[in-house]
């Protein structure tokens, strides 16, 4: 079987080349994101594409225990020099770069030299959850926010510490028509690259802070959601220093400031019926819904070591700035942790649930096979959501727990949760923990100054 699935492969790769080399592409990106939330890249020239299909492309497993500083920490399963890993493009993906000519992209799987899935792969794991939900006869639709600040490109150097606080390259309102107006022709390239690598956008619009923007993808299944979710940051990023900008992810830009959220959407479908309408729970809210969103809400404490990787995370993560910082959920609410939406009443599609709380340091296929995995041990608990907080939950009489308010505080809960132990495999487990343990210890001591310095470029 495996060889009847690498000569069909060969097959397709061999028609892709083709239309390539049609294109005048001449490189192919084949991309994973590490523990740390950075997107890492072999690339490939064209012709050799049918090879590498077949074959895999070599990289070490090491990349697994890399720190957002390319320092390097090791756990019990991954470490060290030896060993090697194959990357293998899945053509399903396979784009041309309309930002970069001559460039295409494709997300990989990997494989260990023996060819099983390696216990490590990301991707694999969002590729697994997934597949126990439809198991379940359940279909995770999943919609990610992308949210960045445009900074002129000879900003201040990624992993730099301390300084004046960073130049943005616009200081329009918020939301401001005036913030778009200054960048029309910029946002505009930007869409145009999204629609010829058919990415369908819900909408782009100015952000609250200061050179802010955002960008939302149409929702899809869970793996295909995190695949767009980095050509999205990647066609921003090459849209933008065409345009002789940077584009800045990093979960704060400057402390004090709103940052940078990477919200997930989700919503659950079960024989093509949405199921977060027409039910007899909250707002009409179906009891699988509610039992998926309140396993979400019990283990988003230990969801964080996931959504929000970077002690930068918890600079941004502060009550009444619509970051979610209280372990709760609401109608409509903003300022809720999980924040629940029904949509216009005549679109019953459009009800979703949105965790807040994530930022744009998560690995997307990381937080979307972790939020799967909670929520369908909350279906099998039978659990039942709490009552919905309105208003901002820090002027409550009586406020909803606050999450972790440090990344050593959510690597806690993480190490204590059995749900995303198990599913998450202890290899691929071990490795997150040991990096968020070793960023702990890299950023001790730091002024929020020094984190936000040396993490907003990196990502």
């Amino acid at each position: 079987m495996v060889t009847e699935q690498r000569d069909l492969a060969r097959a397709r790769a061999r028609q892709e080349v083709g239309r390539l080399i049609a294109a005048g592409v001449r490189g192919t990106a084949v991309t994973w994101v590490d523990n740390a939330g950075l997107t890492r890249v072999k690339a490939v020239p064209t012709d050799r594409l049918e090879q590498v299909v077949s074959r895999g492309v070599g990289m070490s497993p090491v990349f697994d225990v890399f720190l957002v500083d390319d320092s390097i920490t090791d756990s019990r399963h991954v470490g060290g020099p030896d060993g090697d890993l194959r990357l293998f493009p899945d053509l399903s993906r396979l784009t041309p770069l309309a930002a970069q000519p001559g460039w295409a992209w494709a997300p990989a799987d990997r494989y260990d030299q023996r060819g099983a899935p390696h216990p490590v792969c990301q991707r694999w794991f969002a590729h697994r959850m997934t597949e126990r939900a439809r198991r379940r006869g359940l279909e995770v639709r999943v919609g990610f926010e992308t949210e960045w600040v445009v900074m002129p490109a000879d900003g201040p150097a990624p992993g730099g510490t301390g300084g004046p606080a960073p130049g943005t390259a616009d200081t329009g309102p918020a939301y401001g028509m005036a913030r778009l107006v200054a960048h029309s022709d910029y946002l505009a390239a930007l869409l145009d690259a999204l629609h010829a690598q058919h990415v369908p956008v819900l909408q782009l619009h100015p952000e609250y802070a200061p050179g802010q923007f955002e960008i939302s993808a149409a929702p899809a299944g869970p793996v295909e959601a995190a695949d767009t979710a980095v050509l999205v940051r990647e066609t921003v990023r090459g849209v933008s220093a065409r345009h002789r900008l940077a584009a800045v992810f990093g979960p704060v830009v400057e402390p004090g400031q709103l940052g940078n959220g990477g919200h997930l959407h989700l919503s659950l479908r079960q024989q093509d019926r949405n199921l977060c309408r027409g039910g007899d729970g909250p707002f009409g809210m179906t009891a699988t819904c509610e039992a998926f969103l309140a396993g979400v809400l019990r283990e988003l404490p230990a969801l964080l070591a996931v959504g929000a990787p970077s002690p930068a995370s918890y600079l941004r993560l502060v009550p009444s700035r619509w970051a979610g910082a209280y372990r709760c959920w609401g109608l409509e609410n903003r300022e809720a942790a999980l924040r629940f939406i029904c949509g216009p009443a005549d679109d019953p599609d459009a009800a979703n649930a949105e965790v807040k709380c994530f930022d744009a340091a998560a690995n997307p296929y990381l937080a979307v096979g972790a939020v799967i995995a909670a929520g369908l041990a909350g279906i099998d608990a039978g659990l039942r959501l709490p009552p919905p907080v309105a208003g901002d939950p820090a002027r409550a009489d009586e406020p909803p727990p606050r999450l972790p308010e440090s990344l050593e505080e959510s690597v806690r809960h993480f190490e204590e949760s059995a749900v995303l132990r198990e599913a998450l495999g202890e290899p691929l487990w071990e490795s997150v923990a040991a990096v968020r343990r070793a960023e702990c210890a890299l950023f001790a001591g730091a002024t929020p100054q020094e984190i936000a310095a040396a993490t907003r470029r990196r990502y």
